[in-house]
């Protein structure tokens, strides 16, 4: 059975479009080669340009170009040109009341459990403890590691990222917001979760278990058959 071309499926190919060229940009030195990665980068531009604004793909031609000049800007040479997907962390906090720390995002209004870009000389673990801290005030302790998300499959960010998800235990602290990131910080339970929550019935179910301390086992996106129109996750 064929299936239906998503807006979420048209952002994967751009972007994995526009990684493949601007990889190809930094290890190429041949010319011809270089032009082809370029033409490439429009296509990905037009795609993307095309999913985000619902319109016809020569309908925003500024954009589209604007994009191609971004995507170039930030080509590097050799390893370092090597496009991979981005690395966030998140916390999986529970309380004595096998409650989840949850925050409201200040930019968007969704909430999520605290999350952040991993910052370079931190441990993954080390970064979940600050951003648990500098989001929400609560001390916490990583105890194990429930899943590894693909961001862009499952639709929760439009930028290529592997977030990471650990289960923590809060150890202290008290409630506070961060004054520019969260516009709420709450504790909750499974049944009384907020809306909006990005992607809940992706990690949501995993998450409640790992709080009341059942075993489970790392959670990660299944391969595809075939990886390009294989069937998406609901």
């Amino acid at each position: 059975m064929e299936l239906p071309v998503s807006t979420r499926d048209l952002l994967r190919w751009s972007e994995a479009l526009a990684g493949i060229a601007r990889t190809g940009l930094g290890f190429t030195q041949n010319l011809y080669e270089k032009e082809r990665f370029e033409e490439v980068l429009k296509v990905a531009a037009d795609i993307r340009t095309c999913a985000e604004e619902e319109i016809p793909a020569n309908g925003s031609a500024i954009a589209s170009a604007s994009l191609v000049h971004d995507w170039l800007e930030v080509v590097g040479q050799g390893v370092a040109g090597y496009v991979t997907p981005k690395v966030a962390v998140g916390a999986v906090v529970g309380n004595d009341q096998d409650e989840m720390l949850l925050v409201k995002r200040a930019d968007s209004g969704v909430w999520l459990y605290p999350t952040g870009w991993a910052d370079v000389g931190y441990s993954a673990s080390e970064v979940v403890v600050k951003e648990v801290r500098e989001e929400t005030g609560i001390e916490s302790e990583p105890l194990r590691l429930i899943a590894v998300l693909d961001g862009l499959r499952l639709g929760f960010t439009r930028v290529p990222l592997y977030s990471l998800l650990f289960h923590c235990r809060a150890i202290g602290g008290e409630l506070r917001a961060h004054p520019l990131e969260c516009a709420a910080v709450g504790w909750f339970a499974e049944d009384d979760m907020p809306f909006p929550l990005a992607g809940e019935q992706h990690w949501s179910p995993h998450a409640f278990a790992a709080l009341r301390g059942e075993e489970v086992d790392v959670f990660f996106d299944r391969p595809r058959n075939p990886t390009w129109r294989g069937g998406e996750p609901d």
